[in-house]
């Protein structure tokens, strides 16, 4: 992080402050202070940050952004809302880098495509993006602050639970290009509806320039209604043939996928080293995203030959002959299918797949719970096993076209039936949201197996 005077802080979140000095590090979590650090109190559901003030100052922070005196005299910046403090500093640290910007959101794969659209920016830049999970209120501006004098351009992923989440990201982030991947039925238990959905992904463009690009995915039926007279729309796609970047004799496999990919000058053969037909969409999107910056979609899907999966999403791991596909990052109904979809179309002796609840789907969670059992029916699974209460719709709709189902209310009973069932030759889906914590079957069974 760049340094910052106290006082030209307290200016960027609409406060005043009389501390001389400066700082190179903004905390959150006093766990993580550093010395000379700007500590912001924020106050959450369990927590209180400002009960940790006094202990920020002990630990070494030279200052404390609060909302109330927590008796630190002029070591103290008083501000309304920390929260919105700190995307306020954020956004005006993000404006001291001339650099080009990308700002990805969508309901599924959207950090799949953040983690693409880095890995083909960083073929001409050295790149800064978010990590792990940190494409929230507090997450995206803790990422704006690493940005240092090293870095040539950024990839930020905003993620939301509700309305105006993404507004107030967005203008902090300012993006001069944003990606939406996809409109999903994740979080529709606050937004009510995919229509609720789309206008809340769309307020990534209120941080952006008039005549800001935006890359949109033709294929998405909710996506493809969006019209914009000032933001010029890229489509990316595999069935709409009017789309800019778009594929072609798409062929998927155990461990890659394969296609054809038009742009627009030019075409292409492209082999990925990961499977799914839903990493097409997100390779075109990477592909489009590079294109503003002087990428060429040739060395963009160059590039995505070395790209490995981030985390829990879609690892494919071999032991004891079993394929095992890890998928526990989270989970919608969208997501599955592509999930299940992976699974189907494997060679495998047996085709297992472990799914878990799905969550935050509020009145719609039986209709859409149920839609993953028909899909595991639909791509020939042979074993499905659910773990959570409200997968039991799920194998409910599985019955009859799936061999066999099984529900789990318990992990250790679920891990010791796949130990015990599992054979050479056979590939494994684990997949639920990351509340349910399915990874936890996925260790058991591992050590299981190792013994």
């Amino acid at each position: 992080m760049k340094s910052m005077t106290f006082i030209e802080a307290a200016k960027a979140v609409g406060s005043i402050s009389n501390l001389c000095g400066s700082f190179d590090a903004v905390c959150t979590d006093t766990r993580k202070i550093e010395k000379g650090s700007l500590f912001i109190a924020i106050r959450g559901d369990n927590f209180d940050g400002h009960e940790f003030a006094a202990k920020a100052i002990e630990l070494g922070a030279s200052a404390v952004v609060c909302e109330r005196d927590c008796g630190l005299g002029e070591r103290q910046i008083l501000v309304e809302s920390t929260r919105q403090a700190l995307l306020d500093l954020a956004g005006y640290y993000r404006s001291l880098f001339n650099i080009p910007v990308i700002g990805v959101t969508g309901s599924v794969g959207k950090t799949t495509t953040k983690e693409m659209v880095h890995a083909v920016m960083s073929v001409k830049y050295n790149t800064l993006k978010n990590e792990g999970n940190l494409n929230n209120e507090i997450g995206v501006p803790l990422t704006l602050f690493r940005l240092d004098e090293t870095h040539e351009a950024a990839v930020i992923e905003m993620g939301m639970s509700g309305f105006e989440e993404i507004a107030r990201m967005t203008a902090a982030v300012k993006p001069d290009v944003a990606v939406i991947s996809n409109i999903g039925v994740s979080h529709i238990e606050k937004l009510g509806s995919r229509e609720g959905i789309l206008k809340a992904k769309l307020e990534i463009l209120q941080g952006m320039k008039a005549d800001a690009p935006v890359i949109l995915n033709g294929d998405d039926d909710m996506l493809v209604t969006v019209s914009s007279d000032s933001h010029p729309i890229t489509w990316y796609g595999i069935a709409n043939k009017n789309c800019s970047f778009a594929a072609e004799n798409v062929v998927t496999a155990e461990a890659d996928v394969s296609f054809d990919a038009t742009y627009p000058d030019g075409k292409t053969k492209v082999e990925l080293p990961f499977p799914g037909k839903h990493n097409v969409y997100n390779a075109l999107a990477a592909a489009a995203a590079g294109s503003f910056f002087g990428i060429n979609a040739q060395d963009a899907f160059e590039a995505l030959k070395k790209y490995v999966p981030a985390g829990m999403r879609q690892r494919i791991v071999k032991k004891c002959g079993i394929t095992f596909i890890e998928d526990c990052y989270n989970a919608s109904p969208d997501s599955q299918a592509a999930a299940l979809a992976v699974l189907g179309g494997m060679g495998a002796k047996r085709k297992i797949a472990v799914i878990g609840d799905m969550l935050e789907l509020g009145s719609y969670s039986e209709q859409a719970h149920a839609s993953v059992g028909k899909k595991a029916a639909e791509n020939k699974i042979d074993v499905l096993y659910t773990y959570g209460s409200r997968s039991l719709e799920t194998a409910k709709a599985a019955t009859g076209g799936v061999a066999t189902v099984k529900s789990f209310s318990d992990k250790q009973e679920l891990s010791d039936e796949l130990s015990a069932m599992l054979e050479e030759g056979d590939a494994i889906l684990f997949k639920a949201s990351r509340g349910m914590k399915l990874e936890d079957v996925i260790y058991s069974v591992y050590s299981k197996l190792e013994q």
